[in-house]
């Protein structure tokens, strides 16, 4: 499969930087990553949930630590098995509690990242160092296979719950007068944005991971009308800032995350500037 995607990639784009195979396992990569991004982070923003997949991020740190700590524990697996039970805990409390969603994440996001370090600071802090900047460029091929999986299923995920999920954000009584099971779609809905943030964060990093989910969704809400084109345009910009993202981050030799983050940026502020052209 991935000789057949060399052969396209060259074929179709006879760029320099597209002669490295690792910048071919990048481009694939971020074909991935991104529509979920995107895809997600229209109901993080539309939840005000902006702040949750930052705090699954430090999980994930917690996790890693933990894996190192046990030994034998591959630090990805630690990870998203912490970052899961991060998530439903974090729900099952929100969904319980009268507290803010946001002091509830911040008290939880806090207690991680200070466990995390604890766990490290016996000296396997450097050792996993890089997971807070990450390194698209470094994307092995057999890992284009997890994020393969992980596309499908979300999707997957995404049009069996998606209405549920719009129908709560809306108003969770009317959603749990219908039937719905608030609690176990919520559930679902915060395990996929932890899975999807946990995998990545290796490659994306932890400090600007949660930028990529909402600044996509951000941006499209600027100029968007109605859900659909909420969906749309926040994938198409997910999209486009990551491939001129890894593009733009090979001839300037600049972190291909941060430069990333740096173009949804610009995109979000100018359809901010323009959202009022694009009202009429």
């Amino acid at each position: 499969m991935l000789q057949t995607w060399y052969e396209i990639v060259e074929f179709l784009l006879p760029f320099e930087w597209a002669e490295h195979n690792f910048m071919k396992n990048a481009l694939l990569a971020v074909l991935l990553i991104t529509p979920l991004f995107g895809l997600l982070g229209t109901m993080v923003v539309s939840n005000k949930m902006a702040f949750f997949s930052d705090s699954i991020g430090h999980g994930a740190f917690t996790g890693i630590a933990i894996g190192a700590l046990f030994g034998g524990l591959q630090p990805l697996l630690g990870a998203v098995l912490f970052s899961v039970v991060f998530a439903v805990v974090i729900t099952v409390i929100r969904n319980k509690s009268r507290t803010s969603t946001d002091t509830i994440i911040g008290v939880f996001s806090s207690t991680a990242v200070a466990l995390g370090l604890i766990l490290l600071s016996s000296g396997g802090f450097n050792r996993y160092s890089s997971y807070l900047v990450g390194d698209l460029l470094s994307v092995r091929p057999h890992e284009i296979w997890l994020l393969l999986v992980s596309f499908a299923a979300v999707v997957v995920l995404w049009v069996l719950i998606f209405n549920k999920v719009l129908l709560i954000s809306i108003n969770q009584s009317l959603a749990a007068s219908r039937g719905v099971n608030t609690l176990l779609v919520d559930i679902l809905f915060t395990v996929s944005i932890a899975v999807v943030v946990t995998i990545t964060i290796q490659w994306v990093g932890l400090l600007i991971i949660n930028s990529l989910i909402v600044l996509p969704a951000a941006a499209s809400r600027n100029v968007t009308a109605n859900m659909r084109q909420y969906h749309f345009v926040s994938v198409a910009i997910s999209m486009f800032s990551g491939i001129s993202g890894l593009i733009a981050s090979y001839w300037l030799n600049t972190p291909t995350g941060a430069t990333i983050v740096l173009i949804a940026a610009f995109i979000f502020f100018a359809l901010f500037l323009l959202r009022k052209r694009f009202s009429h």
